[in-house]
Formats: C-alpha cells, structure tokens, sequence
C-alpha cells in the first residue's frame, strides 16, 4: 500500500517511517497537515497515519479534508498521547476509521494496517462491482453501445446544454437495410455478427464526445454535439460508407450490408425537446429507405449522397 504519514514528531516520522518501508509499503512522510494535504490532492494514497496535534492543520482538520475530497477511499488511522472516551467519539466524528495511542505499539499497528487493507479491498471490490453494474444498466450487451434508455437520456442532457449554451447540435438515425433478410437466410446468430459489426464500423465514423447508441432493433441513434446542419450529411455519408465498406466474416462466408441515414439538426426554429429533433431525423430516415435505401437524408435539405445498390 502507499500510506501518508504525519507527524510533526521527527523521531517518531522516522520510525514509522522505518517500520513501513520494512513492511513492504511505500510511504510518503510530511512534517506537518499542510504537507500532508498537499500529498494527499496529487492521490495515489490508501492509508494515512496521522498525528492528531500538530501545529496549523491538525490531524482532525487533516481527516475532515480527506472525507470532504471525496473520490477512492481512504484509510485514516489517527494517532494520539491522550486516552479517554471523549477524544475517541470526537475522532470518530471527524471521520478517522482507527485510533493508536502515542508511544505507538509497532505490532499493533501491524495488525490494525492489515484491517485498514481488507477494508480498502472491499471497497475496491465494491466499487468494481458497481463499475459493472453501471455498465450493464446502461450498456446495450450485444453491440457493447449506449442501451435506448441510456442515449435518450444523453441526448436529453446534450440538448439541453446545447441551448443554454447556444451551439447547435444534430441527430442521425441509422437503420441496416434489408436486416430481416439476413435473419431469414443466414439465421439470428449471423445477424447478431451483423449488428455488432455496424455498431462498430458506426462508432469508428464519431468523435470521442459523440454519442451513439442502439435505438432498437436493427436501429442505432447517434447524439453529435456541437455539428451544424451544413456538417451532418458528412458525418452521415461518412457512417454511411464505413457500414458499406465493412465486411462480416461467418461460417457460411462472408456478408455486406448496407444502412440508411435520417439526419436533422437543432439552429434557428429552437425544438422544445430533443425527441422532436429525433423525430425530423426519424422522418428523414423514411424517405432516404423510400428513396432506395443505402442514402442519407436530411431534414430541411435536399441530399447529395449517391444511392448505391444494396446486397441482400
């Protein structure tokens, strides 16, 4: 572990110091609170060892910070010459989650260390597993994309920020051509190759802020922040032709498929909500698969991508 120590006792520093570094963990020693908060805010430390009188920022003041911070747990021990169930509760209250007595029982230490450990190794275990559980909630499991639940509610956030802030955004709806066909010819396992490989070659087209998301189905929603209604189609045609270039490998050979683009962007005529705006793409959508599929259309303008003949 990386543990703090702070103690404006030098002889004491020095021997926990010592006993510390024997014990296998790296420490970082500070002569007083000050130098110990400024150590703690560059992060990386588990456990601190801390005096509770020391000159400026004591030890409590030291523990208060530490719980204020936030972020990745962090372990405090507290040290103390004075004994008494007063000065216990008011630690406990400051937040320290151990308590020594001065002159410090080295043994002792050792064992309450090894109890700092176990706690900070189920809060990272907790903290993984709620990692995980977030990841599920939000994620679409078989593209590994923003779930219909989770891009709506971006979106939502992106919109609303965008008018506060007064630079536009666009929406793009995407629909794999002829999707049903693949599922009848090659069957529902190569057609979930299929969707996993248009979400793909549809993520690698965006920009890192952009959001994409599976709408449902074979449909996917993409959130571009930021990009006007003279820049959409770009964007779209440039998706448009990752899909159509994007080869799908199975046991039976290989596959292409083809997907049309609806786009519609935010600009003067301000929409009350971003499910208006995803219904102008949606709209879109429609005519680019009446126009013949594997084009991009977009609300309020007349597109200039080439429509080219689509497999399967």
């Amino acid at each position: 572990m990386k543990i703090l120590v702070a103690d404006d006792d030098r002889l004491s520093l020095r021997l926990l110091e010592h006993a510390l570094t024997q014990w296998g963990h790296q420490v970082v020693a500070c002569a007083d609170g000050e130098g110990a908060w400024r150590c703690l805010r560059q992060g990386g430390v588990s456990l601190v060892i801390s005096d509770w009188q020391m000159p400026g920022m004591d030890g409590l003041d030291l523990t208060r910070k530490v719980r204020e911070r936030g972020g990745p747990y962090t372990y405090v021990i507290l040290l103390t010459g004075e004994e008494g169930r007063e000065q216990f509760l008011t630690a406990m209250e400051a937040g320290i989650d151990d308590y020594l007595t001065k002159p410090v029982d080295l043994d002792e230490l050792r064992a309450r260390l090894a109890v700092g450990k176990r706690v900070l190794d189920l809060q990272e275990e907790l903290r993984r597993a709620l990692a995980v559980s977030e990841k599920l909630a939000t994620t679409d499991a078989l593209t590994g994309l923003l779930n219909r639940r989770t891009i709506l509610k971006r979106g939502d956030e992106a919109f609303a920020q965008a008018i506060r802030q007064g630079y536009p955004l666009s929406v793009v709806m995407a629909d794999i051509d002829h999707f049903k066909q693949v599922n009848d010819r090659h069957g529902h396992p190569v057609g979930d190759q299929v969707l996993a490989a248009v979400a793909g070659a549809l993520h690698a087209g965006l920009r890192r802020y952009d959001l994409l998301g599976r709408y449902g189905g074979e449909e996917f929603l993409a959130i571009l922040p930021g990009c006007a209604a003279v820049e959409v189609e770009a964007v779209a045609e440039r998706m448009r032709k990752a899909v159509a270039e994007r080869e799908v490998e199975f046991d039976g050979g290989m596959i292409r498929v083809t997907t049309s683009f609806g786009a519609a962007s935010s600009g003067p005529d301000d929409l009350p909500h971003i499910a208006n705006l995803i219904q102008l793409a949606d709209d879109a959508l429609y005519r680019a698969k009446a126009r013949g599929r594997n084009c991009v259309e977009c609300h309020g303008a007349i597109s200039t991508a080439k429509t080219v003949s689509v497999e399967g």
